[in-house]
């Protein structure tokens, strides 16, 4: 009626066709299907006062939830293909708040290798949980930084790729690496973030960064992680998956070195069009 464009819509029940919050309700649409629905209301005898209310009431709230949820579900979907990155450091932050207010939720999303069979979504949706606010604090500030340049360097699908594929691979190498303890368990986008950060580095290794507030190469810094996570990992025992960073890694790398030579090839055959 107005013009008026916002993320949720509301459908009216009387008439079916879709509003604003402002004119939602059916008196300020003037809907035609109010008076066809009152009228069925007092032919119909059978049908007490009550039944009415809590029937309306039902049908209300489930086209407002539905209204709702398309509205979510459009805004993520947008937000995925701007910056994906971003979008899942939205998700790892909303996961940390769920996985405090809501019992059972960890132990239903971490990766757990004794019980990969019965819960084989935990392969991925580990990856959006963190053991404490630091934890996902740190993975969020690496993330963000090194996965806009990624999503810039190949685009947002293949930025997707690199980053699952990676964290897939950590927790699968992870289980392999732990055989021998098969019940500790694994949160955490560090394998992941690993393997965007070293497939950056491999597409463009002179990038100068800073590590600890010391400026150095990016492919220098590669090493330098790679070499400390190493040590730690024949180290004295810690709660840090050093197994899964080093495995996110070397993924990321291999990924790095497919992108890189994708590009060249791409580049190639862009320029031929132009011969």
């Amino acid at each position: 009626m107005c013009g008026k464009k916002q993320a949720f819509m509301y459908k009216c029940r009387f008439c079916g066709k879709n509003y604003c919050s402002d004119h939602r309700l059916p008196e300020r649409h003037g809907c035609t299907g109010l008076g066809t629905f009152k009228e069925n209301i007092y032919s119909n005898h059978k049908t007490s006062s009550d039944d009415i209310v809590k029937d309306a009431f039902k049908q209300t709230s489930a086209h407002a939830l539905k209204s709702i949820t398309r509205g979510i579900m459009n805004h993520l979907i947008n937000s995925v293909k701007k910056s994906p990155s971003l979008t899942i450091i939205g998700i790892c932050v909303l996961s940390f708040i769920l996985s405090i207010l809501i019992p059972g939720y960890f132990e239903l999303f971490m990766f757990d290798p004794s019980k990969f069979i019965l819960q084989p979504w935990t392969v991925i949706s580990y990856m959006f949980l963190h053991g404490s606010g630091l934890h996902l604090f740190f993975n969020m500030f690496v993330l963000f930084f090194f996965g806009k340049e990624l999503e810039r360097r190949v685009g947002n699908q293949m930025f997707l790729v690199v980053f699952f594929l990676c964290g897939i691979v950590a927790a699968i190498g992870y289980s392999l690496a732990t055989i021998g303890d098969l019940t500790v368990g694994m949160v955490g986008a560090s394998g992941a973030i690993f393997g965007v950060f070293a497939s950056v580095a491999v597409l463009a290794p002179n990038m100068r960064i800073y590590i600890y507030f010391f400026p150095m190469k990016i492919k220098y810094a590669l090493v330098l992680l790679a070499i400390v996570d190493f040590l730690l990992l024949f180290g004295a025992s810690t709660m840090i998956a050093h197994e899964a960073h080093l495995i996110g890694l070397f993924t990321g790398i291999l990924m790095g070195f497919y992108l890189k030579k994708r590009n060249k090839q791409k580049s190639a055959y862009d320029y031929r069009q132009y011969i």
